[in-house]
Order: structure tokens, then sequence, then C-alpha cells
């Protein structure tokens, strides 16, 4: 009992309560107060201290700063990577420019790129690794669910098989701040995801959002979809009812490596390319690595023997990388590269519309960064390879389109499989 005879207590209104104590009674320095030290008051003054404190939580200067939460998306491509960071509201804030893999040199060397990149991109939103939540990790595949990598096409497999990429890129984060979970996921799956939640509404992406038309946003009637990443290799990737099909161990969707028809080649040489244990793929007719192997022996032919390309000192890759823009200004052996590309991908889209019967079937990747009316020219050959090998049947089933994220579909998937399900 105190002098005035009431019962004294020990009353904890927690850090905002004794904060008003404290600066009713002059103590309030900086708003920095040890929150363990417990404010003795009286009884009887007790619910005017309830009081006080329930009129400073209305007062934003001393309410609690707001717990920042970020997403990040990581993409492995055979020849580039990018970094995609996102808000808790499903808000994409920045995708990275796309920086090079370096699978030559190693896991390591693109382990620590990656890192480099997360940080940059961090910095530039005015944000710190501590922000971040979540991150996910699309690779090429084939790979376990838990991220090691199985003998990968697309990545040096003498640097990089059985390599654990997910957890290595946990471990190389961790060092920054504990505490923050890597996943993994294919990256034709991720392209997949990606392309499924812009097109639905499912993430917000002001620059894919501005290439469909505001009929087709938050499209509600897309169930399934298909799609392919043409890129390096060729990737694959399903989505049915806003779920990502991965398989029984992850790797679902490795449509590159479907066998093709011998009428999908114009060249006998063309079906020799022998990608992962097989020839005849559609990886071996749709790729970079295709059109690099098609183009070095068509600058033997006769037809050819005065193209421009056959002049250039340098390797057949790096002459495959100049197609499409040579097709832009109309040259025919890029035309018509382009052009065989664009029938064996309308004879795969048909291979696999045959299992799947999708809604949508789409196509992503590298291929997407032609002009308007090379798409357009694209798109109706392999259309029409379709409709020419479809059963009657199916004929009238296909929905053809190119994606709506371009080359960074995998990115911006592997940001959406950053996101709590």
């Amino acid at each position: 009992m105190d002098r005035m005879g009431h019962g004294s207590a020990v009353a904890d209104f927690g850090p905002i309560a004794r904060r008003a104590d404290d600066r009713h009674n002059g103590r309030f320095v900086d708003g920095t107060l040890d929150p363990f030290v417990p404010v003795h008051v009286s009884v009887c003054s007790s619910t005017h201290l309830c009081g006080r404190a329930v009129r400073l939580l209305r007062d934003s200067r001393f309410q609690e700063p707001q717990i920042v939460t970020l997403f990040v998306g990581v993409d492995v491509g055979g020849t580039t990577c990018t970094v995609a960071i996102g808000d808790k509201a499903s808000n994409v804030l920045s995708v990275s420019d796309q920086f090079p893999t370096r699978s030559k040199e190693g896991p390591q060397a693109t382990i620590s790129d990656i890192l480099a990149s997360i940080l940059a991109e961090l910095t530039k939103l005015g944000h710190r690794p501590a922000d971040v939540s979540r991150i996910s990790l699309a690779t090429p595949g084939p790979a376990t669910s838990d991220g090691i990598l199985l003998q990968t096409p697309n990545l040096d497999p003498t640097k990089w098989d059985r390599f654990p990429v997910r957890q290595s890129l946990q471990d190389a984060f961790g060092s920054l701040v504990s505490g923050v979970p890597v996943s993994y996921i294919g990256d034709g799956q991720a392209a997949a995801l990606g392309e499924y939640a812009v097109r639905t509404g499912k993430i917000r992406w002001d620059e894919g959002n501005g290439a469909l038309e505001g009929s087709l946003m938050g499209d509600a009637s897309i169930r399934s979809m298909f799609m392919v990443a043409v890129g390096t290799g060729l990737g694959g990737g399903e989505v049915r009812d806003g779920v990502t099909i991965r398989g029984c161990k992850g790797r679902a969707g490795h449509a590159g490596h479907l066998m093709l028809p011998a009428d999908a080649f114009r060249y006998e040489h063309d079906r020799r390319l022998k990608v992962g244990n097989a020839y005849s793929t559609a990886e071996s007719a749709i790729s970079l690595t295709a059109l690099t192997h098609q183009l070095g022996y068509r600058l033997t032919l006769e037809d050819w023997r005065e193209h421009p390309l056959k002049l250039q000192q340098v390797s057949d890759k790096e002459k495959a990388k100049q197609l499409r823009e040579l097709a832009s200004t109309g040259d025919p052996l890029a035309l018509q590269l382009l052009d065989d590309q664009a029938n064996a991908l309308g004879i795969a889209l048909l291979m696999i519309n045959y299992i799947g019967d999708y809604d949508l079937l789409v196509i992503g990747g590298g291929i997407c960064d032609i002009t308007p009316e090379l798409r357009e020219r694209y798109l109706r050959t392999a259309k029409q390879a379709y409709y020419d090998h479809a059963l009657d049947g199916f004929r009238d089933s296909a929905k053809l389109s190119f994606s709506v994220c371009g080359d960074q579909a995998s990115v911006i998937g592997a940001l959406t499989d950053a996101y709590p399900r």
C-alpha cells in the first residue's frame, strides 16, 4: 500500500504504453527506451494511462515501422541470367538487365554474379538484403526437385553436373542475412507460370501488361496453358488450374526432347545435331543451338557462298545470333532459317497439344524479340505446320500466341514461384 492508501502494481501495456508514460514524465528521449523495464504506476492511474496509449497509437510518430517484405526471382539461362524483385502486393518492382551466365567458368562464378545483381537491384530500389523474404531460382534442366543439376545440356556438364545450385545460392545469400529460403523451379516451368500469372492478373507487371489488350487483362478463361521458350535450348512448361505441373521428380515439361518427324527438317544435316542423347529432337530444330548447327552447313552450300556472314571471322554461334536482325532486313538466308524453325515448332506444339489439349499454346523466349512483321510471319508459319499435320479433330483447337512476357517470362515465373502458395 502506498502512503495514500492505494495498492500499487506493475503495469505492462507494451512499448507504446511505456513510451507514453515516460513522455508524460519527461523521460522520453528520441523514442528509445529499454523495452524490458516495467512502468510502475498506481492502480488508480492505469485507466488514465491506457487512454493516453490509445491516443498515441493514432499518432504515426509513435507507431512501430512497417516491415518491408520483398520477393526475388532468378532465371539462369544457357547464355544469360536475369533477376526480378517484387513486393508483397505481387507488384513487379524491378527486372534487371541480362548478364552473362559464364557457364564455361563454372557455377560458382554464376552464383557470385547472381548475388551481385540481387544486391544491385535492391540498392536501386532503396532496400537491403534483410528486406527479402524468399527467393526462387529457375535453371535449365533436367534437375532434381531440390535443384541438383543432372547433365544439363545448356550448362557445361563438365562443370555443372550434380551441382546443388539451389543450396549454393541459399548459402551465398545466407552469408549476407540468415533465414532466407531459396526454392527451385525448372526454367520452362517458370516461363509457363510467369506467363500465366501475368495473363490472369495474379502478378502485376506494367511492362508485361502493356503488351495485352485491355479485354485480356485478368483472363479467367485460361485454365490450361503450355508454353515453349525458344532460346539457347528449348524449354517447356504447363500450368493447369493455376498450378504448375512439375511431375513426380520435378522434371515435367521437357518439350525440347520430343522426337520430330523427318519432314520437320530441310536437310539431312539438320537432323544430325545430337542434343542430350538423341538426334532429331525438337531442340535440335528449334533453338539457338539448332540455328548455329544449320547455319554452319548452309554457308557451305553454293546458294549462300557469297553471303555476308560467310566472310565474318567469328564463330558460327556469333553469326547465328545475328539472324534475327538480318531477317528483319529481308535477308533470304535468315528468313529461310527462321521459317524452318517456325515450321518445326508448329509440329512440336501439335504433339504437345495431343497430350494436353490446352486452352492456349504460347511461344516465348528470345524469339519474341523479333520485329512485329517477323512475329506475324513466324506465327503464321507455325500455325500452318500445326494445321497441315493435325488430325481433323485437332485442327480447330489450336490457340497459338506469342508470349506477353517475352524473354523475361522465366524470371517473372521464378518471382511468382517465390510468393507463398
